[in-house]
């Protein structure tokens, strides 16, 4: 007969399955609210198979509520999801011949205006020191200024859909080493985002389809809806 401690440590081991399961159950279900929210604003409809494959590969990246409004903790969540690589991937500051070119962000933030890609950049401060993010936006900074700096090496990169395209057509921004994909899904003051705000919106999601969506789809690309939350919420209240 198992003695006490026996039994005691087999309900032990039996709770922390069921926790980690329960765990597991919670990420899925969120994870489906959000692919499913983010097939909805694409105006598709995902197969089961493909939904399964998305969810299987993690290409929705988890973001706490706190995140969701706060871009510090933003940046620490962007940080975990490189795991102990994080400061290779996200801090160096000097090209690695064969394995990090120039212009190539490993994560890259999409927003409606330059007053955002500013704000949502505030979060990850701490880790451009050596390898100042890249800022990818129309108002007050040129094109080719713009082409100039992604000669050198970048990290982490923040712009509006038009401009963001504008450089990958002229090969001056790479998405080879690209990982991580921030969607600003923050509303303005009159209640617009990036998925609803008239011409950014259709610039957004020609973007998108050419370049990000079939790389989400075979596991090579996460992608972040930072500010999820705040649309749920007005969505229930419509």
């Amino acid at each position: 007969m198992a003695t006490e401690n026996e039994k005691r440590k087999r309900k032990e081991s039996s709770d922390v399955r069921s926790k980690k399961k329960k765990k597991q159950r919670s990420e899925d279900e969120e994870a489906t609210k959000q692919l499913r929210f983010f097939e909805s604003a694409m105006g598709i409809e995902l197969s089961s198979l493909e939904l399964e494959s998305l969810k299987d590969n993690k290409c929705i990246l988890e973001v706490s509520e706190a995140a969701d409004s706060d871009v510090t903790v933003l940046g620490k969540t962007i940080r975990a999801a490189f795991g102990a690589s994080w400061k290779e991937a996200l801090c160096e500051g000097k090209p690695v011949e064969g394995k990090v070119i120039a212009g190539s962000p490993a994560v890259l933030i999409i927003t409606s205006s330059a007053l955002r890609c500013i704000d949502l950049l505030r979060g990850f401060r701490s880790m451009t020191e050596q390898c100042h993010a890249a800022k990818l936006f129309s108002k007050h900074m040129k094109l080719e200024e713009q082409i100039s700096l992604l000669k050198n090496r970048v990290n982490i990169a923040s712009g509006t859909p038009s401009r963001i395209k504008k450089l990958i057509d002229a090969e001056a921004l790479d998405l080879s080493r690209l990982q991580v994909l921030v969607l600003d899904l923050h509303p303005d003051v009159k209640g617009y985002s990036l998925l609803t705000l008239p011409q950014v919106r259709d610039e957004f999601w020609d973007l998108f389809k050419n370049y990000f969506y079939q790389p989400m789809l075979q596991g090579h690309l996460r992608i972040c809806l930072y500010g999820y939350q705040s649309n749920v919420v007005m969505q229930g209240s419509d």
